[in-house]
Formats: structure tokens, C-alpha cells, sequence
């Protein structure tokens, strides 16, 4: 499993990758992990996390209420007590057992979104899971023991959120991507000129890298170009 580690000593695990990362932050005492991967993983992600000796998870956030972040959110909130932080934007999704709110980025993908919407109505549902904890534009974590703060992130959907850990390390859900040589750009989102604001947002952190839910770690360099190519083009 791949790890990162910040200057002071927090652990950011790669629990699960492939299809959906699933990322574990640890500050030696408490640990919050990262969205939750597809229903299929559900044995797999509970393997590793008892593989990482995990009793217990103190927070499990959501970046956003897909089925592939989302699927297995009761799942880890029952068996491993962990309080579920999202958007309130996401809460409602959340709680009804998800909603497929995305669009194609450019003209393939919107045009696989057309495709998939016919033939994967009801199937990208989940266990509906309900959220303990709220974020608006921003929340920050000391009180909870992290030296970390969740930042409203929207594009790929109104509510996604990221997490900043030790404002070095960047967890990122969908807002970025890092399938694609080069670029961070997502294929998939609901508002792309909202997207990179968000970037904008991220990158007015200290952050050095940047975790996304799908492929590889992006770096600052990478993601400023990307970004400065992308706000000419809006």
C-alpha cells in the first residue's frame, strides 16, 4: 500500500486503488478515511484496513455521493463507528442511496454519459447512509484532533470536498483526475468553470501534491499548468 507522509509525521495510506482510491489518514492517535470504493470491494477494503490493524475509524468523509465513493458508507459507518462527514449538498444524495449527477467533460464522455444513463438507471444506487457532520465552504479540523481542514471543492458536483492535511498533502475526490499524462483534467463533471475555480482554491494551499480518487498523485507543477491552460480557455 502505498504512503505519504507529512513533515510532521501524518500518514496518508493508499488503502485501495484501481477503480476508486480509498485513502486512510492517520495522526498516530485517530484516523479519518476517504470515501469508501464500489459495494464489490466491500471484502477487500475491510481486509486491508484489518491488515492496518484498524478498529476503529474516527471520521469517514465523503467526498461526494457516487456510488464508487460512497457504495460501502454504511458498511464502514456500522461496523467501524466512524462519523461521516460530507456536504450538505451530498447529505440528501447520501441519504437516499446516491444519484448519477454527472456530464462528459468533452464530446466522448458526454456522449458515454448518454449511453450509460439508459442502461444504468437504479443500478448505481447504494444503502442509503446517513451524515454526522456538515461542511458549508469550509471546516476546519483542530477541534477533532487533525491538523487539517475540508474545503468545499464543486464541479464534478455541487457538493465535493477535499481534504488538506498539514497543508502539504491534498486529497481531492473527483475535482482532479490522474489517469491522463499530463493533465489533471477530469472527463467527467457538472460544471467545469466551477471545477477550476475549485482548482484555484486547492492551489492557494500549500499543497505539493494531490491525491484524486482516480489513478495517480498529481503534483503542484502539474496541476498549475493544467490549471493556467485550462483558465485561458474558459
Amino acid at each position: 500500500m502505498k504512503t505519504w507522509q507529512t513533515k510532521s509525521g501524518y500518514k496518508i495510506i493508499k488503502v485501495l486503488s484501481g477503480r476508486s482510491n480509498v485513502f486512510l489518514v492517520n495522526n498516530r492517535e485517530k484516523n479519518i478515511l476517504v470515501d469508501t470504493g464500489p459495494r464489490r470491494v466491500w471484502k477487500k477494503l475491510d481486509n486491508r484496513l484489518k491488515s492496518l490493524r484498524i478498529s476503529h475509524i474516527d471520521y469517514l468523509l465523503i467526498t461526494h455521493a457516487h456510488y464508487d465513493h460512497a457504495e460501502n458508507a454504511l458498511k464502514l459507518k456500522t461496523r467501524y463507528k466512524a462519523q461521516v462527514i460530507a456536504h450538505k449538498n451530498e447529505a440528501e444524495d447520501l441519504s437516499s442511496g446516491g444519484n448519477w449527477k454527472v456530464d462528459g467533460t468533452n464530446a466522448f464522455t458526454r456522449f458515454l454519459i448518454k449511453v450509460l444513463s439508459k442502461f444504468s438507471a437504479g443500478k448505481m444506487t447504494f444503502e442509503s447512509c446517513s451524515t454526522d457532520l456538515l461542511v458549508e465552504d469550509r471546516m476546519d479540523l483542530d477541534g477533532m484532533g487533525f491538523n487539517a481542514l475540508i474545503l468545499h471543492t464543486p464541479g464534478h458536483t455541487s457538493g465535493s470536498i477535499s481534504l488538506i492535511v498539514d497543508d502539504e498533502i491534498a486529497l481531492v475526490g473527483d475535482c482532479m483526475f490522474g489517469i491522463f499524462k499530463g493533465s489533471a483534467f477530469p472527463p467527467f463533471a457538472l460544471d467545469i468553470r466551477q471545477m477550476i475555480d475549485s482548482w484555484e482554491k486547492l492551489l492557494n494551499t500549500g499543497c505539493r501534491i494531490f491525491l484524486p480518487s482516480h489513478g495517480t498523485a498529481n503534483s503542484r507543477d502539474l496541476v498549475r499548468r493544467d490549471f493556467e491552460r485550462r483558465k485561458r480557455m474558459l
